[in-house]
């Protein structure tokens, strides 16, 4: 994508297009405006920083470019955007992508200290990591910030109790409205316990959990783990600890129907110590709770260690400050139209505010407490369903409040108008890419999930892994397991920044569409020092990525026009696709007559364009050989595709 705003012949002048990356493009004007004018000596820039809104206009000021060139590149994608058009900060990126320039959120005073002292110690992080409530969160004064409830997230293997626990929790009797007593759907209610209250997040499992991380919704304080006495550890279990860990929560361990016959809490106890969950009565760090929800054993015992760790953990929010929060669920009900339920992570939420909430927006008409009780006013850490939303959001999603419609319905639109942009595949890590972010103090550690054919080789394979660690560089396995690549491994892969090792397995069709969509990266290994040395280089910064040629089109020639320097093709598209910058051969029957060019210049009409699709004509320009093209011959596109 890179190459969509280079310019072809006869377009910008010849120096400023060979050396300037996503340069300008267009012909010549006879003038310019004074803010495009720039000299040819001056360093573009490589990075900008650009705050939630910008115009074309100063976005091409501030990178130093032609207003057009952000113009045209908008207009690939279908976005039709005047020179006084605003953007988003998401857009933005988007454009800076294309440009070659970095653009990063403006850092607030609280951030540039809290990044001189990470420096100082070696362990800063790239600010781009960071979501839009934790930018906000790190925008609070110390002095404000209060006490808030801690939000618990309950996870565990499929009937095991979660949802009688939260029964129990919240003296209600929500199980035996589900679908065999299955929870459907996601929830969020609020307890008081001894004076203190506790948000519980009620999900369907840790593939929710995972989605909600891997949107950039870290929600979940504490997240605690249901382990039936008489079933044991269990697959779904050792997946939710993974997820668990690899969201960076402490895990309180309730283990469940304690009063069947056939409990055995103690092997419970020896399972989850192997998934290294130690005992705090083995001398250990993880709180282990006996208690049978169905009988209201030992339910008090966990509340009680919940506020504990809560008062140990000491969270804290702004209810003055600027009020951010996620979506837990959205429906729309046929009685009362769209209903979302937030959760407030900080500021305060009161009925009449205009909220944007991911791509949409709108007033609050009504606020709702858990029980459906009317309410006024939502603090930190308070879930509720609020009326008034334009349409159903997606779980997960950032909501914020705004000034007025006004803004909320431009900010929704700009937003639209960035989601119709074509998906890129945007890794969130690689081997390939991991000692450049190491370098540039992204990453320290290389987060790997591990699948194997069998136990006698997997256990050698996460010892070996481990051993790679050093002082620079932290080698973390997220989770270690036997059997084909699944999805649930790719959504973890997603949330964490992780590549996924599969040694002599295969992978779930669910799971390499996803991986595909979401450009995480799955290797496949049959010999373990082969493996090692991969992510030794990685380490190390010297691994090559592997690249295929795969033919993505043909077009014949039907005419040739001359040019001052070379020729176009005027061509059909017999079938598959013409790119701008693909790699171009061309054939006269079995003879090769081209070989080793390009495309540089793609047209439909008098329109430079990125792609012709089969069944229409364009004009093609190769970077070389194109005097030797005569009617009738046929040139194969082809593009390179990473294999690893």
């Amino acid at each position: 994508m890179a190459t969509k705003s280079k310019t072809g012949k006869g377009g910008a002048q010849a120096p400023v297009k060979e050396k300037e990356r996503g340069g300008q493009s267009g012909g010549q004007r006879p003038a310019r405006r004074p803010e495009e004018a720039r000299p040819a000596a001056t360093a573009l820039p490589k990075e900008v920083v650009v705050d939630t809104a910008i115009t074309v206009r100063d976005l091409a000021t501030l990178m130093q470019r032609s207003p057009i060139d952000l113009i045209k590149i908008l207009m690939q994608y279908g976005i039709m955007a005047p020179i006084t058009h605003t953007i988003d900060h998401d857009t933005a990126v988007i454009l800076g992508e294309e440009l070659g320039v970095a653009v990063k959120w403006p850092p607030s005073e609280d951030e540039e200290e809290e990044e001189v002292v990470e420096e100082k110690a070696g362990t800063s992080e790239a600010p781009k990591s960071r979501t839009r409530i934790q930018q906000v969160m790190s925008e609070q004064e110390t002095a404000q910030l209060e006490d808030r409830p801690a939000v618990v997230a309950v996870l565990g293997h499929v009937d095991h109790g979660k949802t009688t626990l939260l029964d129990r929790i919240r003296h209600t009797d929500v199980a035996a409205g589900e679908a065999g007593g299955i929870t459907q759907r996601t929830g969020a209610y609020q307890v008081t316990i001894n004076g203190r209250k506790i948000s519980f997040l009620d999900t369907p499992g840790h593939e929710a959990f995972t989605a909600m991380r891997a949107r950039g919704a870290q929600v979940t304080d504490i997240v605690v783990l249901v382990v039936a006495a008489d079933d044991g550890v269990m697959p779904q279990t050792k997946e939710a600890i993974s997820h668990a860990r690899a969201a960076g929560v402490p895990i309180i361990v309730a283990i469940n129907k304690v009063d069947k016959n056939n409990a055995n809490p103690q092997r419970v106890m020896e399972e989850l110590a192997k998934e290294g969950l130690q005992p705090e009565a083995w001398g250990g760090d993880t709180i282990m709770v006996e208690l049978s929800a169905l009988a209201n054993m030992g339910v008090e015992d966990l509340l009680d260690n919940i506020l504990v760790l809560a008062e140990v953990e000491q969270y804290k929010a702004n209810p003055k400050g600027a009020c951010v929060g996620t979506v837990i669920e959205g429906e729309l009900d046929k009685y009362r139209g769209v209903t979302a339920t937030l959760l407030v992570q900080n500021g305060t939420l009161h009925r009449g505010d205009t909220l944007v909430v991911g791509k949409t927006w709108g007033r609050i008409k009504a606020m709702f407490d858990y029980e459906g009780k009317i309410i006024k006013e939502a603090g930190p850490s308070t879930p509720t369903v609020v009326l008034g939303l334009q349409e159903v959001p997606m779980a997960g999603d950032v909501f914020e409040r705004v000034n007025n419609d006004r803004a909320a319905r431009q900010i929704a639109e700009e937003r639209r108008l960035a989601a119709a942009v074509p998906a890129r595949t945007s890794r969130t890590m690689s081997l390939e890419d991991f000692f450049a972010r190491f370098e540039g103090g992204e990453a320290k550690t290389l987060n790997l999930i591990v699948r194997a054919d069998m136990q006698g080789t997997l256990e050698p394979i996460v010892k070996s892994l481990n051993e790679l660690a050093n002082e620079e560089v932290t080698v973390k396995i997220l989770q270690a397991s036997i059997g084909d690549i699944s999805e649930s491994d790719v959504m973890l892969a997603e949330a964490s920044d992780a590549v996924i090792i599969g040694f002599s397995v295969g992978v779930d069709k669910a799971a390499a569409v996803r991986a595909d969509q979401s450009g995480v990266e799955i290797r496949h290994y049959e010999v373990i020092y082969k493996m090692l040395e991969d992510i030794e280089d990685a380490m190390k910064g010297m691994l090559e990525p592997i690249y295929n040629e795969v033919v993505i089109g043909h077009a014949q020639v039907l005419q040739l026009f001359k040019l001052r320097k070379g020729f176009v093709a005027g061509c059909m598209v017999s079938d598959g696709v013409v790119k701008r910058g693909a790699l171009a051969k061309a054939r006269r029957g079995a003879e090769e007559i081209v070989t080793g060019a390009r495309v540089e210049t793609l047209r439909r009409f008098t329109e430079d364009v990125a792609e012709v699709r089969q069944g229409y004509e364009c004009g093609i320009n190769l970077t070389q050989g194109d005097e030797l093209l005569k009617e009738g011959d046929v040139i194969e596109l082809s593009e390179r595709v990473r294999v690893r």
